[in-house]
């Protein structure tokens, strides 16, 4: 039986703005969060406001280096110290008018900064040494910088909410004061086997330290890890993310932000189709842990705290068939393997995936004919010694910057659906290169021209979402 309790996460761009999350997530009066322990039954986890993960470590879409890159190269640390606390100060004085006391407030975050810096001149002595293993030493500085954009983040949470006399606690699940060898799990149960739900309000740091390193599997995905553990562990009644955009039929960026439309309701299925194409709604193993504990998933803007938003179950499935959502990512390649050997040969996608798995590089799609096999990789996967490996073992190797647009829904089974993505695409001359469709008509994935990406999601937007939808109604 669940819990009456909920777990709710604020992403960094929503945090950025806070007077907005002051009044339309803490406030009850504003918001849809229904507890019978309001304003208290709740966890609130915090990201670091907006760009800050970026400046520590490097920027998530781009790649430009933060401050990670100066301790790879082991230059300059000392001058990026003064310019993280200045940039955190400043964040600090824009709310000093909704009640951060910013003497406070300054003298925490260069406290913590002060002694991050410490430690990360300390792991540089280490590895200078060569005994320790670099990749831990690398590890553990990207673990430790990530942590101070949440823990900023949350303690000035907790001050504000005081401010305005809700019984706030910071849990901070950082781990910096705490040198004892425990796993994430041990850490968020032992902070909460301390909290009285019912008459406090937990403000979490997104980060947690623990053993395993919880970067090292979910990269910047990990504040919403950290939801799902919590929620497990008190078996919330449901988790709640609060982003600066619904989940929408399409980027919003990409196809105006009064054209796409909220999607409302959808399952962990399409969640999962989104995260492959780097749309991610929620990280896929966090969708995993929600969906086995059959805890309900809500994405809510944060700036329309009237809208319902979308909610994610596990069963859900449209009883009309309908396209719901238009995504791809334009950061992908083709890799072509031709081959005469592989006509009525077995096991030859064994070898290729073998090669592969060697080089940690995972497809997002993958078209075969008689004799060759196209897969659709993360650019950043690609290197030199992987398509030399190729090249040597099998007879012709072919690389391509490409696009892909996706085609997303519980239940996408309408006859000619393909025909017609098919044929808009062509009225826009966009000339398919490669697809696939699974069996279970929930994704249909095209592959095309870089360039043409943008035109193609609006494109199919345009007759698969608004067009068709208006016409079948």
């Amino acid at each position: 039986m669940k819990s009456e309790f909920i777990v709710e996460k604020i992403g960094g761009t929503s945090m950025t703005e806070f007077a907005k999350v002051l009044k339309h997530i803490f406030n009850q009066q504003h918001h849809k969060v229904k507890s019978p322990y309001a304003p208290y039954g709740r966890v609130v986890i915090v990201s670091a406001y907006g760009g800050v993960t970026d400046l520590l470590l490097e920027n998530k879409k781009t790649r430009a280096p933060g401050l990670y890159s100066y301790f790879l190269k082991r230059q300059h640390i000392a001058l990026q110290q003064n310019k993280l606390f200045n940039h955190l100060k400043a964040i600090n004085k824009k709310f000093e008018g909704i009640g951060l006391p910013l003497a406070k407030a300054n003298a925490f975050i260069e406290q913590r900064i002060d002694e991050l810096f410490r430690t990360l001149d300390d792991l540089t002595s280490v590895w200078a040494t060569g005994y320790i293993i670099k990749e831990n030493i690398l590890l553990a500085a990207r673990e430790m910088l990530a942590s101070i954009g949440e823990v900023h983040a949350a303690y000035n949470t907790v001050l504000i909410l005081k401010h305005y006399d809700y019984n706030a606690k910071f849990v901070d699940l950082s781990g910096i004061h705490d040198h004892r060898a425990k796993t994430i799990d041990w850490r968020i149960n032992d902070a909460f086997k301390k909290l009285d739900l019912k008459t406090s309000l937990p403000i979490v740091t997104g980060y947690v330290k623990g053993t395993e390193g919880i970067m090292r599997e979910f990269n910047r995905g990990y504040s919403e890890m950290t939801l799902a553990k919590i929620a497990t562990r008190i078996n919330a009644a449901k988790a709640i993310i609060y982003k600066e955009f619904h989940l929408s039929s399409a980027d919003p960026k990409t196809v105006g932000a009064n054209v796409a439309v909220p999607v409302g309701k959808t399952n962990y299925d399409v969640a999962g189709q989104l995260a492959d194409v780097g749309m991610e709604a929620i990280h896929p193993s966090v969708a995993k842990i929600l969906e086995a504990q059959n805890i309900t998933l809500h994405i809510r803007n944060t700036f329309q705290p009237h809208h319902d938003g979308t909610v994610i179950t596990k069963h859900y499935k449209g009883t009309k068939a309908k396209i719901e959502i238009i995504a791809g990512t334009r950061y992908v390649s083709l890799i072509e393997i031709h081959d005469p050997n592989m006509v009525g040969s077995v096991g030859f996608d064994y070898t290729v995936g073998a090669i592969f798995k060697e080089f940690q590089v995972s497809y997002v799609l993958k078209s075969t004919n008689a004799n060759s096999i196209s897969h659709i990789v993360w650019d950043k996967d690609i290197s030199k010694p992987l398509i030399r490996h190729l090249t040597k073992s099998f007879y012709q190797i072919t690389t391509h910057k490409v696009a892909i647009v996706s085609i997303i829904g519980t239940n996408i089974a309408i006859p000619g659906i393909m025909a017609r993505a098919a044929t808009a695409l062509s009225r826009s001359n966009i000339n398919i290169l490669c697809m696939s469709q699974s069996f279970r008509q929930v994704n249909m994935q095209f592959v095309i021209e870089r360039p043409l990406y943008t035109t193609a999601i609006k494109t199919l937007h345009d007759d698969l979402i608004i067009n068709y939808q208006n016409s079948s109604k």
